[in-house]
């Protein structure tokens, strides 16, 4: 009860199940619902992970797809041995690593902008997508510091397709030296399953080749 006043009070929830665990909030149009098998999971991690979504989730919504689900699900898993696992609006995390790195909510970003890409079988390459969901937690994260989570250096023995936060990084050089905007377009090709092998070219000016190897000559950002 006195959980349940606590976030009424913080104008968290509208409406809350706890029945068997499953936790159903909703705030402004949106709704999550929280759910797992492990009920030793940390409580305060669990509202953690719930507040991000609430935090980072319709700004993501607003940017990049006013399209995407207005329901999602989580899932905290202890039978999941990842990271987290995003699938038809329903994000699973692992119960390993969530209490190994509970500072790292910012998962909860990384998966949920998935949830708004919605890009199916896209016919597009999955370092775009991951690039692309590293490059938005980047932006859009609310603890990335505080976990030690950033973009990393450029080093030689990396390539643009790495995918994660060595593409992120390389999307966030194009953003900053070449054109604003392109990672939105970007998203928006893949969803529309319209990538091909121009995409960047016809984005730039420039092929993704010739882009790396402009961002290795001077890869400050």
């Amino acid at each position: 009860m006195k959980k349940y006043a606590l976030l009424l009070i913080l104008g968290l929830l509208a409406g809350t199940s706890f029945a068997d665990g499953i936790d159903t909030l909703k705030k402004n149009g949106y709704t999550l619902i929280v759910s797992g098998n492990d009920a030793n999971f940390d409580k305060g991690l669990r509202e953690k992970l719930i507040n991000t979504f609430f935090e980072v989730y319709p700004g993501i919504v607003k940017e990049y797809n006013k399209k995407s689900l207005k329901v999602v699900n989580f899932f905290i898993d202890t039978a999941y041995h990842g990271v987290a696992a995003t699938d038809n609006g329903r994000v699973v995390f692992s119960t390993e690593y969530m209490t190994k790195h509970p500072g790292d909510i910012d998962v909860v970003t990384h998966e949920v902008m998935h949830i708004v890409q919605d890009y199916g079988q896209t016919n597009g390459p999955w370092w775009v997508t991951e690039g692309i969901a590293d490059y938005v937690r980047n932006e859009h994260g609310v603890a990335n510091a505080a976990a030690g989570w950033k973009l990393p250096d450029y080093k030689l023995t990396q390539n643009f397709d790495n995918s994660y936060r060595v593409t992120a990084r390389f999307f966030t050089w194009i953003e900053k030296h070449v054109k604003k905007g392109t990672v939105k377009k970007l998203d928006d090709i893949m969803r529309k399953h319209t990538y091909t092998a121009d995409t960047f070219k016809q984005l730039t000016g420039k092929t993704v080749e010739e882009l790396w190897k402009e961002y290795g000559a001077n890869p400050a950002l």
